[in-house]
């Protein structure tokens, strides 16, 4: 069965798209279902980054299975495939992960089509942050108090990318969990500005 993605409007002719990764389980096989926390969490930056305006087409994915499920690495297989469909448009693509989603994103990073990341509260286990292309822009935000994923360790693999030369920046929300339910508002501007940073670079080749 093929990738299935949320409902909503789509924008015509889109000069940017930005795919909105959610979070999952470390392992479970069991089929997604709609009303799960880790896609109902996400939906609030989907929301709010589809006003943005006609030129930005935004989908939240939905993955086949609810795990990462070790060597499976079940939901890379899902963004792929999406990107491989996106392909001939030739459109730039930006990605929105967190927690898990934030791991299949650094996986898939390496395709020309994803021009930057945005990672919130990551789960890189195994150095997957550290390993970004140096021609991919990075954000990665992270609350100070996370019990889930580790703050530091996503620092830490952050400032190895930008040591190797990848435009990356790491911005820690204090007091904040890995829910992202304190400060929310602050969440999601950051995820405007990145969004609205990227748009004008894909309508201006030029900036740098």
């Amino acid at each position: 069965m093929g990738l299935r993605e949320q409902a909503g409007c789509r924008a015509t002719d889109p000069s940017l798209t930005v795919l909105v990764l959610p979070g999952g389980k470390v392992t479970d096989r069991r089929r997604t279902r709609p009303w799960q926390v880790a896609d109902l969490r996400m939906w609030a930056f989907t929301w709010t980054l589809r006003r943005l305006g006609r030129g930005i087409d935004v989908r939240q994915v939905r993955y086949r299975l609810r795990g990462w499920n070790g060597d499976e690495r079940s939901p890379v297989h899902d963004v792929r495939r999406i990107l491989d469909e996106l392909q001939p448009s030739g459109v730039p693509v930006v990605l929105i992960g967190h927690s898990m989603g934030g791991r299949v994103a650094a996986v898939v990073a390496d395709d020309p089509q994803v021009v930057a990341l945005l990672a919130l509260a990551p789960w890189w286990s195994d150095g997957e942050g550290a390993r970004i292309p140096t021609a991919t822009r990075m954000v990665v935000v992270h609350g100070t108090a996370d019990r889930v994923t580790d703050p530091l360790a996503s620092r830490m693999q952050t400032e190895l990318a930008a040591a190797r030369g990848v435009p990356a920046h790491w911005i820690g929300v204090a007091g904040a969990g890995h829910a992202m339910l304190r400060s929310p508002w602050r969440w999601r501007r950051i995820a405007v500005d990145f969004v609205r940073d990227q748009s004008h670079r894909a309508s201006s080749p030029n900036v740098s």
